[in-house]
Order: structure tokens, then C-alpha cells, then sequence
């Protein structure tokens, strides 16, 4: 009772900071996807091991992230999670002097799996900053900060990262001497300067948090003496919600990931890779804005019922754009990121609900289903390879019925 009378307004206004850093990370693969693809020119398929890399890690570390924020707290969990991340932007630096695929790929993993700890530190940690009526809203606000961060990346990866011309294998062929040496050159920085950057980022956040009071809560302190955790994987609502969030990310994920591809194609929108770039933050606009309506909305509407709508407009959205198959299936798809806003939270809250000192390893099994994000690209770059890359939007339009279920009945915890 004694924490509903404490302010959490500056323990949430720092974790905003983190919301809004991974947000910008994240959305950054959504660059590197068609860069990448161009300059070791890699089919779909292939381009896709870099949002599997990223991805493969949260079902990797999630539960021992779960383990480690239960017995070392939230506070240590984000500070760890967030030097770790720090560690994989450094990498970016050789492997693009490198021009190294691979070890783009495992920058990617291990940035991604500081990105886990934070996951799984600070979503029920902002869970639990208040009352249980308003953690879905409450979590909604602060992933609207997330948003915010996904918005600035892809404009932000447009001017640094694809402003360089990226040349065909032909066109490299006819370099020579200081002309091919400046070209690589060039290459490299584009993506040196901007993850250089952000480790300093990564380090500095780190550093404040260190210094900085965070409350330690009641369930915290339980979940670290409470060793017992076979019980979770009993939670109908708690499994339900993990297929929830691999359905979520993968359709998500997978959207942005062949955003700017489709919007370069002739017979949808004919834009340059920069002009798309622009687009695709739109879509993630569409997100930030849809979090700060939907952390009103929820004080007046169900949050299960919200994310039910919410979910059968995107299928309705997704079914038009590949139906109508013209200018219009751009406008369609980037609205997607409106009513995307939501989901990812009110999952999350909706999965956790009811489970007392279980949250912290409970949101270590939540975070494995952000797996998601790694194998529905795939699904959907199969599709694309054999069918077509308007078509094979289909795949996530799957994800999205699964989810618009959860919000109607699979939300429901067991009495």
C-alpha cells in the first residue's frame, strides 16, 4: 500500500531515455536491411539474417535476462543490458572496415542481447511503477517514447547511412586504385559514424542511471529470493501472450523490414531508397502517435477490447493494400504503424497481469516471443522470392488475426 502514495514521475521520465534509445536502434535495422542488401548483394532471403541476428537473441537471452534482473534487481539489469549493447555498436566500426557480412551479423546479436536485458528489466519495471488498473496505459505512455525513437532512426539512417550510393558488383569492378580505396571509405563511415555515436550514447545513459535513484520495489525484492518458476509455463494467458508478442514483432518487424523495397517498386510508389526512408517514418510515426492517444483511450476502454479493434483494422488494411495494388497499398501500409501503436504494450501488460512476484521472470518468458522478429522476416522473404513482395504481405496479416484472438478471449487469466 505504501508505494501507491510514492511519485514515480522521475524514475519514469529517466526510463523514457531507454524507451526512446532502443526505439531508435531498432528502427535502424529497418535501414540497414536494403543497404546491406544492395552492397553485398544479397536476395531477400539473405538480407533477412540481419533482423534474424538481431531478433534470434531476445529467444536466446530473454530467460537468463529473466534469471539475472530476478537475482540482481532492475536497476543492475538496465545498467548491464545497456553496456552491453554499448559493446555491440562498437563492433560496427570493423565489421564495416571489414566489409565483413558476418561479423555485421554478430554486432547485430550481441546489441540485441543488451537490448534484451533491457526489455526484460524495464517493461515490468514500468509495470509496476503504480496501480495495476493503469499499467497498460502507463507502459503505453512510455512506449510511445519508444516510437518517438523509431520515428527520428529511419530519417536519421536515411542521412547518414543510405546518402552514400551504394554500386552494383559491375560498377565495383571498374574502380581502381584511390577511386575504389575512397568508395569503401566511404561506405564504412556511413555506418561507423552513426553506431559510434550511439555507443557513446549507450555509455552515458548508463552512467546516469548508475548515479541515479531508482526505487526498489516489493515484487522486486520477492522475485529475488523466489526461486520457483515451473509454475509460469501453467499461465494459459501468460503462453497465449508470448505467441501474442512473436506474432506482434514478426508481423511488425517484418513490415518495416520490406517498407522501403516496396515503396521502390514501380507499380507501387516508384521512390528513391532516401524518399522511402522518409515514408517508413511515417509508419513508425503513425506508432508514437497511436501510444500517446491509446494511454488516453485505455482510461475509457478496455485494453483487451482496444487491442482486439485495433488488430481487425490492420487486417483490413493489409487485404486492401494487396488487393487495390497501386499508390493507394503505400498509404494503406503506413497506416499500419497507427493502430500497431497499442499492441506491443497492452500485450505485454495483458500477459503479466495477476502474476504477483512471478513478473520479473515472467517478462524473461514474455521477451523470448520477440523471436518473432527474427523468423516471420523470413516467412515473409520466402514468400516474396517465389511469389511477389506485395503478396507476401499476407504473412503478417496472419500474425495480426492471431493477435486480434488474444484480445478478444486469450487475454483471459485462468481463476
Amino acid at each position: 500500500m505504501k508505494e501507491k502514495s510514492i511519485s514515480y514521475k522521475g524514475p519514469l521520465a529517466l526510463l523514457t531515455a531507454l524507451f526512446f534509445m532502443w526505439g531508435l536502434i531498432t528502427s535502424l535495422n529497418d535501414i540497414l536491411v536494403p543497404h546491406l542488401k544492395s552492397l553485398f548483394a544479397l536476395s531477400y532471403v539473405q538480407a533477412s539474417l540481419v533482423q534474424f541476428s538481431f531478433f534470434f537473441a531476445y529467444f536466446v537471452m530473454s530467460y537468463p535476462a529473466g534469471k539475472v534482473v530476478s537475482k540482481l534487481g532492475y536497476k543492475t539489469g538496465i545498467i548491464l543490458g545497456l553496456l552491453v549493447a554499448a559493446v555491440g555498436c562498437a563492433l560496427f566500426y570493423p565489421a564495416a572496415a571489414l566489409r565483413s557480412y558476418p561479423l555485421f551479423l554478430l554486432s547485430l546479436f550481441i546489441l540485441a542481447s543488451g537490448l534484451t536485458l533491457l526489455q526484460v528489466a524495464a517493461n515490468p519495471y514500468v509495470n509496476s511503477l503504480g496501480t495495476a488498473d493503469t499499467a497498460a496505459s502507463r507502459l503505453n505512455l512510455t512506449q510511445a517514447f519508444n516510437s518517438l525513437g523509431t520515428t527520428v532512426g529511419p530519417v536519421l539512417g536515411g542521412m547518414f547511412i543510405l546518402s552514400a550510393a551504394v554500386l552494383g558488383a559491375d560498377q565495383i569492378k571498374q574502380l581502381q586504385g584511390d577511386a575504389l580505396s575512397h568508395y569503401y571509405a566511404a561506405e564504412s563511415a556511413s555506418v561507423q559514424m552513426p553506431y559510434l555515436l550511439l555507443t557513446a550514447a549507450l555509455i552515458l545513459i548508463a552512467l546516469v542511471i548508475k548515479f541515479s535513484k531508482l526505487p526498489v520495489l516489493s515484487n522486486e525484492t520477492e522475485q529475488i529470493q523466489d526461486g520457483k518458476d515451473h509454475s509460469l509455463w501453467q499461465k494459459k494467458h501468460l503462453v497465449y501472450g508470448v505467441i501474442g508478442i512473436f506474432a506482434y514483432v514478426g508481423a511488425e518487424v517484418s513490415i518495416g523490414s520490406y517498407l522501403i523495397s516496396l515503396l521502390e517498386r514501380p507499380d507501387i510508389a516508384a521512390l528513391s531508397a532516401i524518399d522511402a526512408s522518409q515514408k517508413l517514418s511515417l509508419y513508425w510515426g503513425g506508432a508514437m502517435v497511436g501510444r500517446f492517444i491509446g494511454s488516453v483511450l485505455m482510461t475509457k476502454i478496455k485494453a483487451n477490447r482496444l487491442l482486439a479493434i485495433n488488430a481487425l483494422m490492420v487486417v483490413l488494411l493489409i487485404a486492401l493494400a494487396i488487393a487495390v495494388h497501386n499508390r493507394f497499398s503505400m498509404w494503406a501500409i503506413l497506416a499500419i504503424g497507427l493502430f500497431n501503436s497499442i499492441m506491443f504494450p497492452t500485450i505485454f501488460s495483458l500477459a503479466l497481469n495477476k502474476l504477483g512476484v512471478m513478473t520479473g521472470r515472467a517478462s524473461g518468458v514474455l521477451c523470448m516471443g520477440i523471436v518473432g522478429g527474427a523468423l516471420v522476416p523470413i516467412v515473409q522473404a520466402l514468400v516474396a522470392d517465389h511469389l511477389s513482395l506485395l503478396a507476401s504481405f499476407v504473412v503478417p496479416l496472419v500474425c495480426y488475426l492471431y493477435i486480434a484472438w488474444y484480445g478478444c478471449q486469450g487475454y483471459r487469466p485462468a481463476h
